[in-house]
């Protein structure tokens, strides 16, 4: 047996530590860029929220619990040379901030428009995973992708001046017989531009969301869970149901909380169809406001405001939204751990 030379091996293991070298140092800078790129975020997070608590806090101290419960929003007289002062902040005369109203838009317009988009959605995802042939499902897939690209002015014009006056004339009268079933249907039912027209919206502006999260996650449904259902005798809906909706409901909850953010934060289209009465609609039909809707719709008045307080009233509103979004993601996730925890019929899901 012949050995190598002995300077040749010691050249071979030279070459081997410094690459083992070379590759400890790339690993040592991955790991910091990797630990630098994952703090980004939740750095971002508390650098926006640490703001916005700085900003609100003389509107928190002057406001303190009244705003919750609050039903009048008004910068008060904001030409007067004096001052009121609450909890040792000064405001202009007759100035009081409370959010009762826009916390109830905010929920109403949301919520109304999460109820109609997860079952619409869901069942067009089902119609183009599980009916609809691929080669026709595959383009219908991409307009529902461009659906979502829209800007939200645009959906609020379209709202505005379409939609909301067709729906107006043609069906919120029959819905509004119903009043003596639903007392919350009952009174007029304007020119469509009220609570249900913007709920109507926001459902549009959030069903690709859901819907096209939704696809994605029935098309990685095990096809043999499937296809064993299907020899077992299930039809298509029991199949649907037993085997593929249990499979993706976790991924379904977390896609509806996606489209629920969005609904809770939009604000163009919004305003453009709600508008900006400050005030809990008398039927579904009325109008009103959301937080960010009011935010936009009065952040120049709050700027002439010459104690500031304006600005932190509206930045108090703007906290609020935030801890919103962030307690519902919150929950969700609770949910979804807690759905997932459960027996699946093909495994644990999505």
């Amino acid at each position: 047996m012949i050995s190598a030379p002995a300077g040749k091996v010691d050249a071979g293991r030279a070459r081997h530590r410094l690459s083992q070298t070379e590759l400890s140092r790339g690993d040592r800078v991955l790991r910091a860029v990797s630990a630098v790129a994952a703090m980004i975020p939740p750095g971002l997070l508390v650098f926006i929220a640490l703001v916005m608590v700085v900003a609100a806090m003389p509107s928190i101290v002057f406001n303190g619990w009244s705003f919750f419960t609050g039903s009048v929003f008004n910068f008060g007289n904001l030409y007067a040379t004096t001052t009121i002062t609450h909890n040792g902040v000064a405001a202009p005369p007759q100035a009081a901030y409370g959010a009762l109203p826009l916390i109830f838009g905010t929920f109403a317009t949301s919520l109304i428009a999460l109820l109609l988009a997860v079952p619409i959605s869901v069942g067009g995802a089902l119609m183009l995973s599980e009916v609809i042939p691929r080669r026709i499902a595959d383009p219908l897939s991409v307009f529902l992708e461009l659906l979502a690209g829209i800007p939200s002015v645009v959906f609020g014009l379209w709202g505005v001046a379409v939609f909301g006056p067709f729906i107006a004339a043609h069906v919120y009268p029959a819905l509004s017989s119903l009043g003596h079933i639903i007392p919350f249907l009952k009174g007029p039912v304007g020119v469509g531009q009220g609570l249900l027209t913007a709920s109507l919206v926001l459902a549009v502006m959030i069903i690709p969301i859901i819907a096209s999260t939704t696809l994605v996650l029935l098309r990685r449904v095990p096809i043999l869970a499937k296809e064993g259902a299907l020899a077992l005798g299930m039809s298509r809906y029991e199949t649907a149901k037993v085997v593929t909706i249990p499979y993706i409901r976790t991924g379904i909850v977390a896609a509806s909380l996606l489209g629920w953010a969005r609904a809770l934060g939009e604000t163009i289209a919004v305003l453009l169809i709600i508008g900006d009465i400050y005030r809990i609609p008398g039927n579904i039909f009325g109008n009103g406001s959301t937080i960010a809707a009011w935010i936009a719709s009065t952040l120049d008045g709050a700027l002439g405001d010459f104690t500031g307080m304006g600005v932190h009233a509206l930045a108090e509103l703007g906290l609020l939204l935030l801890a919103i979004s962030l307690l519902t993601n919150l929950a969700g996730r609770i949910v979804v751990r807690r759905v997932a925890g459960g027996v699946l019929p093909v495994g644990r899901g999505v």
